[in-house]
């Protein structure tokens, strides 16, 4: 049976808030940020151009568990990516 892919979604026009991020070890995942004021997950991969998803309202413990799983790509298979997200262009190098 051949898969089908849904068109991926396009950049946001909300304005980016930058989210310090933590690079991790995984080969999915580059680099989570976490906004505990307001409860934005922030995640880069290692494939792709360098796009950057937020995750609003993802609670502390999610963000706690992601960061502690031994394999973060399973844990964002199961737990994260069927989140609503928005989509930020990669930031420019000054």
């Amino acid at each position: 049976m051949k898969k089908t892919f849904t068109e991926p979604q396009g950049y946001t026009d909300v304005e980016y808030v930058a989210i310090p991020m933590t690079p991790v070890e995984s080969h999915q995942v580059a680099a989570v940020g976490y906004d505990a004021a307001t409860q934005t997950l922030a995640v880069t991969f290692t494939r792709g151009a360098g796009a950057i998803y937020h995750y609003p309202n993802v609670q502390p413990q999610v963000h706690a568990a992601f960061m502690a799983a031994e394999s973060k790509g399973k844990y964002f298979g199961e737990h994260i990516k069927q989140l609503p997200f928005l989509k930020f262009r990669a930031p420019v190098a000054a």
